[in-house]
């Protein structure tokens, strides 16, 4: 018997009663159920570093997963995410049978409740690193005063964070507002020379590997923050350590 649960794209999911092999196609979820359930997972994509001596069967990347790979793998459950993965490849997946779990990750507050229902559907409880990283950020006082900044991710062409983005929204929790949030996309394409007003510059070093020699120079009106790609973009353990240290990052 295969019961029904609803993703969050509201997209009903048929779940066999016991998941006992997952594949992820994405880092963040990968080390989510990875430190919720070692062993569960049977593949990951070739950008899944966490946890490190992770040993699966891997299925290239977020934008590109081998999808004969993972069906061959005979995964009870792919989980995915809305702005990671691409429609047409969770499209070919749900054809050749998978059950596909979709999250839909935009605010720190909605990744602790969208982790939970993806374990839920693993067949697993809140964990709890994932209470930890909640607490860690609920302890988190009110920034006394605000930050405008910009937050390139990728140069040769230059894209930076836009609207409506997890990224974006960590650092307002944190108290620096993305002067581009207004964009119309997600990830526009920018000019550091005709950007709104700032007064910091966020290079993180994933997607693109940003470095003091390689990033600053093209933002000479404002200090630059190196930040760690992965305490600002992902969701999952890594949530705990972002809370507890990006706060001091984020001051050049």
């Amino acid at each position: 018997m295969r019961v029904p649960a609803r993703d969050d794209l509201g997209r009903d999911v048929p779940l066999p009663p016991r998941v006992s092999r997952v594949v992820s196609i994405v880092p963040s979820l990968t080390e989510a159920v990875a430190a919720t359930a070692p062993g569960l997972l049977v593949g990951a994509t070739d950008w899944c570093t966490h946890p490190a001596d992770l040993d699966v069967t891997r299925v290239r990347g977020t934008k590109n997963p081998d999808v004969e790979a993972i069906v061959a793998l005979a995964p009870d459950l792919v989980v995915a995410n809305q702005e990671e993965n691409r429609a047409v490849d969770l499209d070919a997946l749900r054809a050749a049978g998978l059950a596909v779990w979709v999250t839909d990750i935009r605010t720190v507050e909605g990744a602790f409740g969208s982790l939970a229902r993806m374990l839920a559907a693993c067949g697993h409880e809140r964990p709890p690193w994932l209470a930890e990283a909640e607490a860690a950020w609920q302890a988190l006082p009110e920034p006394s005063a605000r930050r405008r900044a910009v937050v390139p991710i990728w140069r040769r062409p230059w894209m930076a964070v836009g609207r409506d983005t997890f990224t974006g929204a960590v650092l307002h929790r944190l108290g620096v507002d993305n002067v581009l949030a207004d964009a119309d996309e997600r990830y526009p394409r920018i000019d550091p020379a005709e950007l709104p007003p700032h007064d910091l510059v966020v290079l993180p070093d994933e997607p693109y590997l940003f470095t003091a020699e390689d990033g600053p120079e093209a933002f000479p009106d404002a200090p630059a923050s190196l930040v760690s790609g992965r305490l600002l973009t992902w969701y999952g353990p890594s949530l705990t350590e972002a809370a507890r240290t990006l706060p001091a990052a984020l001051t050049p």
